[in-house]
């Protein structure tokens, strides 16, 4: 009967006070909305004053969503007056609550107001920091839309903040981000209920992205779109958008050099910077009248406050004591109960935990050290297969060189000879190259190249392929293509020889074309397409999305023909990528394949480079009339005879030493015009003789000389006291422009080396 009795208390006592706390939150919502009609007005003291109502009357009943509600508004109005440590204060306390609830969209449009808040304060890397927290926020996934109007309204400032984190990424020379950001949200701008300015602000900060890549046609129509959907818009924010696009358009008109479009613009933008500056006058006097109205207000607020906390305390004293003892000793065996089965519980869970790290601390070790090791055994090995490849390629390559001393049979060895070596140097290469790419070790180089130099280089080396495989290359370049541009030329060829390898492979007796085909052409860039088509076997439909990735191969297990590392095409897709494009795949079974990608090149306007080709090909050295003296620093006899022969035949004296204290002793008795430097050497490495040399001489042109992973060591060499570095093996022309090229300067000017100690 007792515990009937109970019972029937604690209910009636429960639904009093739900039905009190209901009255209190209708009130809440009342505030709530009258205070927004009070902030959309200016009336910025009225609004505060309801807003904080609201919040105290949400503290009081633990109303965690009018407390997340007050908070994020309380901090818009901070945020307006200017007082952007109580902002913060406020969207912090938001967050805190509004997360516990999980309302993304209240969560979403918090992080937008610190965002806008650190960036109107410059302070961009915590404005990225809090706009991309709203992005990365998986609550979304699972959260409940009360109505479509919540939905769109949500969608609407997801939009917002990836264009104000566009315009940070740009701020912060993030360019790349930004494109992508930009990318992720063109879509959006169609839907009906995206407004004029959002739309406005997306096109100006596309303008910007489109300017700083050098861009200036597009970026000029982003502007002007940006123009068209704001001019009849008379709010603050429209005219100052207006009045900064027109400053961008003034800038690149002058950059073009049309000087009255600039002046025309930059007019423009002052006047709607004058409008701004005039409406905002008001503003301020608005929020200056407010900043004293909310202090003031403040401290009634907080007396009363006080006052009142004091009268219900009283009141409730007495009324509530019986009800909260009775409560507090059931909830108090309640909870006793539960921390006693919690404690068990998580003992045991923690007894867990603690084994479980320790396996995964012992498993992350595992996986570090066979990172580390996997990276130098690969590392290790190509250095030990190089050395010797630079040997058997280079020889091959003398010897063809003299072929008029050879029979027909014997020239048709010495070609598979060398064929063979270049294959296995591909095979180093690629295996380096996926090593590189998966630890991001891969940056372009912008150097002059002449293209069709170039494709005819490229096309050659297929000679003894194309014998093999009774296949013909045809190759057609539009005529209006600039005759030099800058680019990477090794991985432009790289990209060009894997797609042109995987077409001779799968095709007999055919043909393959390689066209590069003009797109656009400008006073300083150069659109290109490249296409790469064969009539061979085709590939599948289905292999389509995996045939780029590492290891695919399309032959069968048990059809050895077309077997290989399965790694050329992947390479070729990431490389195609850093030079902000894709690759394109087109074909049909049994009919051929088809590869293309574009790219923009900067087309090269300085003077050609000195070095020439003479009619056989062979490299003509710019000084006839006198011959330079060399030192090469090389331990591998085969390596000192294939580097010295080549040095020789371009009218060149060399020296050998085996090491590098040879090389030090040398150069102290003899003057030499440039050092050959190997790394990995005996009694003395390079890198130790090259710092010492410079204690003595500073002048002397050393290049390192090794067969060591470039990227690896390119990082240090200047340091050290390098002034370049050449891989072996390594192209033939490359290895002597950049000796002529060291030699100039050394001539030209007395420039002392510095290195860093």
């Amino acid at each position: 009967m007792k515990i009937n009795l109970l019972l029937c208390f604690l209910s009636i006592s429960m639904l009093v006070i739900g039905q009190r706390d209901r009255g209190v939150i209708k009130e809440i919502d009342n505030l709530n909305t009258s205070a927004l009609k009070y902030y959309h007005n200016n009336q910025i003291a009225e609004s505060f004053n309801k807003f904080t109502r609201a919040k105290v009357l949400s503290d009081s009943i633990q109303d965690t969503y009018g407390t997340a509600v007050t908070n994020y508004n309380l901090g818009n109005i901070y945020s307006l007056v200017q007082n952007n440590e109580s902002a913060k204060n406020c969207y912090n306390l938001a967050l805190e609550s509004s997360k516990k609830i999980e309302d993304y969209y209240l969560i979403s449009k918090t992080y937008l107001g610190l965002g806008q808040l650190y960036k109107s304060k410059g302070e961009f890397a915590k404005a990225t920091f809090y706009l991309e927290e709203a992005l990365n926020d998986k609550n979304i996934e699972n959260y409940y839309f009360f109505d479509k109007i919540e939905e769109r309204e949500l969608q609407l400032t997801l939009l917002k903040i990836k264009i104000n984190l566009a315009e940070v990424f740009l701020d912060t020379n993030k360019i790349d981000n930004a494109l992508i950001t930009l990318f992720s949200v063109k879509d959006e701008l169609d839907n009906e209920n995206v407004g004029s300015y959002t739309k406005g602000y997306f096109n100006y900060v596309f303008g910007l992205y489109l300017y700083y890549k050098g861009h200036q046609n597009n970026a000029i129509l982003r502007f002007q779109n940006t123009i068209s959907l704001l001019e009849n818009n008379q709010q603050n924010s429209s005219l100052l958008l207006l009045s900064n696009t027109y400053k961008q358009l003034s800038n690149i008109h002058f950059d073009l050099g049309n000087s009255d479009e600039a002046y025309l613009n930059l007019l423009l933008h002052n006047d709607y910077k004058n409008d701004y500056l005039e409406k905002e006058k008001i503003n301020q006097d608005i929020i200056l009248k407010s900043k004293f109205l909310i202090a003031d207000y403040k401290f009634n607020a907080d007396f009363a406050n006080y006052k009142r906390l004091q009268q219900i305390e009283m009141t409730n004293k007495t009324s509530k004591i019986n009800v909260i003892v009775t409560i507090m000793l059931f909830l108090l065996f309640i909870t006793s109960v539960t921390l006693i089965v919690s404690y068990i519980s998580k003992r045991k869970l923690s007894n867990v935990l603690k084994t479980k790290n320790k396996e995964l601390e012992i498993a992350k070790d595992k996986a570090l050290k066979t990172s580390e090791l996997k990276s130098k055994f690969i590392s290790s090995v190509s250095h030990e297969l190089r050395t010797p490849l630079y040997g058997v390629v280079g020889i091959a390559s003398l010897l063809l060189d003299e072929k008029k001393d050879f029979n027909s049979r014997e020239v048709k060895y010495l070609k598979s000879l060398k064929y063979s070596g270049d294959y296995l140097l591909n095979l180093v290469n690629d295996i380096l190259q996926v090593n590189k790419i998966e630890a991001q070790k891969i940056e372009l180089k912008n150097v002059s190249v002449n293209l069709k130099s170039l494709v005819e280089h490229i096309v050659d080396s297929f000679e003894y392929r194309l014998l093999e495989t009774n296949n013909r290359i045809i190759v057609s370049m539009d005529n209006s293509i600039p005759e030099d541009i800058k680019c990477d030329k090794v991985r432009l060829s790289q990209v060009l020889i894997n797609l042109i390898g995987n077409s001779i492979k799968f095709t007999e007796s055919g043909i393959i074309n390689l066209r590069i085909k003009l797109l656009k052409l400008d006073a300083n860039n150069v659109d290109l397409r490249f296409e790469v088509e064969d009539c061979g076997k085709g590939i599948p439909k289905e292999k389509f999305k995996t045939i780029f990735d590492n290891f695919s191969q399309l032959g069968n297990e048990n059809n050895t023909k077309y077997q290989g590392t399965g790694l050329g095409l992947s390479i070729t897709k990431n490389i195609i990528e850093l030079f902000d494009s894709e690759i394109e795949l087109e074909s049909e079974i049994g009919v051929g394949t088809k590869f293309s990608f574009n790219i923009t090149f900067e087309i090269d306007k300085s003077k050609k480079t000195a070095l020439n080709l003479n009619d056989n090909g062979s490299i003509l050295n710019l000084n006839k009339d006198k011959k330079y003296n060399i030192l090469i620093a090389e331990d591998n006899k085969i390596n000192q005879i294939v580097t010295k022969n080549l040095l020789i035949k371009q009218n060149y004296n060399c020296d050998l030493v085996d090491n590098g204290l040879e090389a030090v002793n040398r150069l102290k008795i003899k003057d030499f015009d440039l050092v050959l430097m190997d790394i990995n050497m005996p009694v003395m490495n390079g890198n130790k003789a090259t710092k010492i040399i410079r204690e003595f001489n500073k002048t002397l042109p050393i290049i390192a000389l090794t067969a060591s992973d470039i990227e690896n060591f390119k990082q240090d060499y200047k340091n050290t006291g390098f002034n370049d570095v050449i891989t072996k093996p390594f192209d033939n022309h490359e290895f002597f422009q950049i000796i002529e090229s060291h030699i100039q300067k050394a001539k030209e000017k007395d420039i002392e080396f510095v290195f860093a100690s």
